[in-house]
């Protein structure tokens, strides 16, 4: 379900640390998204791609590392404010521990956008795949699945402002 791209600049973190941090931001957005980190099914449709850009600040570039991270995941999954800005502040805290700098102001070089995918639009083995179809594959029950989805979905976009007939 959660797709991670996780932007960070060629040698700032340790390679091990690295490894250990992708496995943390995995299972950091998987229970944003209401999922068990240990659930194998889950697991592995929550991908994460790393890149390795070259980053300019003010045009320029910067004497210390900067991060960027894109949390997407279908409609619905990343309801409230206060979801959102905990999933903000556990991203930026795993980036800041894996940078390892001891930088007291390190966390104000990460940023993280949380990105909902609207309904319809998730691509996935060669079709569209609604957040009822996503679910449904990872609980097993069609049913409860699609009324799950509705409610996420109704109130995503309620709190996004965007009637729905």
């Amino acid at each position: 379900m959660p797709m991670l791209d996780v932007y960070i600049p060629a040698g700032a973190i340790d390679p091990e640390a690295e490894r250990i941090l992708m496995d943390e931001l995995t299972s950091i957005l998987m229970r944003a998204e209401g999922a068990d980190p240990s659930n194998a099914f889950v697991r592995q449709i929550s991908w994460v791609f790393l890149h390795r850009p070259q980053v300019f600040v003010g045009g320029a570039t910067p004497d210390k590392p900067h991060y960027r991270v894109i949390a997407g995941v279908p409609e619905g999954q990343l309801n409230g404010a206060a979801k959102k800005q905990q999933l903000i502040s556990e991203v930026t805290d795993a980036i800041v521990r894996a940078e390892g700098s001891g930088d007291q102001n390190a966390h104000h070089r990460v940023w993280v956008f949380p990105l909902e995918i609207p309904d319809g639009h998730w691509g996935a083995s060669g079709g569209v795949q609604g957040l009822a179809d996503i679910l449904a594959a990872a609980i097993g029950d069609a049913d409860k699945a699609r009324q799950v989805a509705e409610h996420r979905i109704a109130k995503s976009r309620q709190e996004r402002g965007i009637r729905t007939a």
